[in-house]
């Protein structure tokens, strides 16, 4: 047998084994997050009076958060959700393969847009928010709810955020959070649907525990940084002006202005 025909057969064989094992995941995929009761399994829900308008009118319910799906750039433009004190626990669940959200009208965008595209698979509500409940966990690896981030973003700055945002859920017992990329014309795209690489990423956190709002925020690059993410706080105020969406338009105007204008870093524990 010469060489030629070995590399060929070789490469017959490489290829079908491919093919099945992509075969084998979508048959794994076939294990959909159903919908579940929230209520019995520590509710997540919050008032709807917090969710943010929508730019492009697809809003998504799932049991354990809620996002506006934007078609043209293949991800959410944010997911938003409560974080409870009891959301937080050490729970070891296995982790599922990604799947795509069949509540997106318009299909949301496949996982293997991001294979050997250089970016994570970055979650916009974390798993490590959905541990209590294995459904709420699995909820979190719909395509819906990741972006393309930076690894060493992911893992850094943005992974310290969500450990604090963790930390401010235990001391508050409950905060609500709203979070998604900048999207804009322009930005990198990656994968044969065009995935949009957001340049920064925000994140707003709003406690009402006592009885008074107050919020925190937080417009980071999509980069590495060894900077803390306080120096990346920001007004509510400056991420509508980049996102074109109104966050609290269902709150008393005297309320919304005075969460959205101010930048009060003390309030949350910075010294």
């Amino acid at each position: 047998m010469n060489k030629k025909l070995t590399y060929t057969i070789l490469l017959i064989i490489v290829t079908v084994g491919l093919y099945y094992l992509d075969k084998k995941v979508d048959r794994d995929n076939e294990e959909y997050p159903v919908e579940i009761d929230a209520e019995k399994n520590n509710s997540t829900e919050f008032d709807t009076s917090m969710l943010p308008t929508s730019t492009t009118g697809a809003i998504i319910e799932h049991s354990f958060f809620t996002l506006s799906y934007a078609e043209k750039h293949e991800q959410a433009e944010w997911v938003a959700y409560t974080l409870k004190e009891d959301h937080i626990s050490n729970h070891d669940f296995k982790r599922p393969y990604f799947i795509e959200d069949r509540k997106v009208k318009t299909k949301s965008a496949d996982w293997r847009n991001y294979k050997k595209s250089g970016y994570d698979r970055g979650h916009l509500c974390p798993a490590g928010d959905r541990t209590f409940n294995y459904d709420a966990y699995h909820e979190t690896f719909l395509t819906s709810n990741i972006s393309p981030q930076n690894h060493e973003f992911n893992a850094g700055i943005w992974n310290r955020l969500e450990q604090k945002t963790r930390f401010w859920a235990k001391k508050y017992n409950d905060v609500y959070v709203v979070t998604g990329g900048i999207l804009r014309n322009g930005l990198e795209k990656i994968g044969d649907e065009n995935v949009s690489v957001p340049n920064e990423f925000y994140k707003i956190i709003v406690d009402a525990s006592d009885g008074n709002y107050k919020a925190i925020s937080f417009l980071i690059p999509n980069k590495t940084s060894s900077k803390s993410f306080y120096e990346y706080a920001v007004s509510i105020d400056e991420i509508e002006n980049k996102t074109g969406i109104d966050f609290f338009p269902d709150l008393s105007d005297q309320i919304e202005n005075k969460l959205e204008s101010e930048i009060n870093l003390k309030a949350w524990g910075k010294r």
